[in-house]
């Protein structure tokens, strides 16, 4: 059950109307963890707006979701996981590269590079090594899309959070969590 609820185009605002409206009009749905932001018509547009930028850099669709797919199963956000899981099928992932992502890697050697990079990132605070860093460059990773890599992380431990924090009803088809042995 939702903790923070979500904001319903009934109980919306003149603001946060106009956000859910855009947003429908851009996804052809409003996912509900984008109504829970929408309590906070300036943390919404701020996401969208970081969301935007990180998602016209040099990082194709397909890494941005082996990395989100990594941080929702490290963070164990069910939502994100499920969400991720849905829209990493549209980037052309398949079942056996989101099983690899949630297990921290890649069928492909320099998303692999990034992956691991990025589950370093949240596991050690942003205090990654001198050999994490250099890996990413011998992969071909430029000192931008290393800052690309490092901005997707934020936000996806921003939307972990609120994903978690929230309980946030769960609106694509579910994907369960893995349990550590």
């Amino acid at each position: 059950m939702s903790r923070i609820t979500a904001v319903s185009n009934e109980s919306a605002n003149t603001e946060q109307r106009s956000l859910l409206d855009a947003i429908q009009s851009q996804l052809g749905m409003v996912p509900n963890f984008l109504r829970v932001f929408a309590h906070s018509p300036d943390a919404l547009k701020a996401f969208l707006g970081l969301h935007h930028i990180a998602d016209h850099g040099s990082l194709d669709a397909a890494t941005r979701e082996r990395i989100a797919l990594a941080l929702a199963q490290q963070n164990e956000c069910e939502y994100c996981l499920s969400a991720h899981t849905a829209i990493g099928r549209k980037a052309g992932l398949n079942g056996a590269e989101i099983e690899a992502n949630r297990a921290g890697t890649s069928q492909d050697a320099k998303a692999a590079v990034a992956v691991k990079f990025a589950r370093a990132l949240v596991e050690h605070k942003g205090e990654v090594t001198n050999a994490e860093l250099q890996a990413m460059r011998d992969a071909g990773f430029s000192e931008a899309d290393i800052v690309e890599v490092i901005t997707h992380v934020g936000m996806n431990v921003l939307t972990n959070i609120l994903g978690k924090a929230s309980r946030v009803s769960i609106d694509f088809p579910k994907v369960a969590l893995k349990q550590a042995a």
